[in-house]
């Protein structure tokens, strides 16, 4: 099974982020141009939040907001949920699933490591799936 910092050492270990202070429209400028699902809200060196896009269409679309006047602080998800680079994919996954998030920061001593979305997540358990059919197959043919 793997562990965090496997999946990390496979898919990178780089994360966007974007201050609180700056505008929701500026998140989406920089989810757009990176074609990724949310950001990291860090206020110098700490993680203060997770702003997503489904934050956006909730709080700013649904609510009739102006997502130029309004910062990030407004909307983003807080307090943070996040996993250690020992955690195994399953219990990320667990962790995805009982607090309904699709993005989890990765913290090692209080510093932000990287970033994991559901889909990295579901790849890391297919692999896991194709590599334990492989053996298998390979035991049975003997």
């Amino acid at each position: 099974m793997y562990t965090v910092s496997q999946l990390l050492d496979l898919k990178g270990r780089q994360f966007y982020s974007i201050a609180p202070h700056e505008s929701v429209l500026r998140a989406m400028e920089i989810m757009a141009t990176w074609d990724i699902g949310a950001l990291l809200v860090m206020d110098q060196e700490t993680l203060v939040g997770v702003i997503s896009e489904r934050d956006y269409a909730r709080k700013i679309k649904l609510m009739s907001r102006s997502s130029g006047d309004t910062p990030v602080r407004d909307i983003m998800s807080t307090p943070v949920i996040s996993v250690a680079p020992t955690d195994v994919v399953n219990r990320c996954m667990e962790i995805m699933t009982h607090e309904r998030v699709r993005h989890l920061p990765v913290v090692h001593n209080g510093k932000v490591v990287g970033m994991l979305s559901i889909g990295d997540l579901v790849k890391a358990k297919l692999q896991e799936q194709h590599e334990q059919i492989e053996q298998l197959e390979r035991y049975i043919a003997g």
